[in-house]
């Protein structure tokens, strides 16, 4: 199993074979998924909503911003 060490700022190295699982890339951001039972989860975290933007405009319909789409998906992974 891989295992890896927190340094004294609180930082620590994905394992290589951890990484390469999660397709991860350097610059990549990961989520933090703590379950009912106390068990973490590390995943990819969601893409930058600054790619989706215009792909679903609605006529009538004010645009929202790039800063609403982020606090808007901030507050969804919150519930989970």
């Amino acid at each position: 199993m891989p295992s890896s060490t927190i340094s004294s700022k609180g930082q620590t190295v994905i394992p290589k074979a951890i990484r390469e699982r999660l397709g991860l890339q350097p610059g990549d951001a990961v989520d933090f998924v703590v379950q009912d039972d106390g068990e973490v989860v590390l995943r990819p975290a969601l893409e930058d909503v600054r790619r989706l933007k215009g792909i679903l405009r609605r006529a009538g319909r004010a645009p929202v911003t790039v800063q609403e789409m982020n606090r808007a998906l901030r507050e969804h992974r919150g519930r989970r």
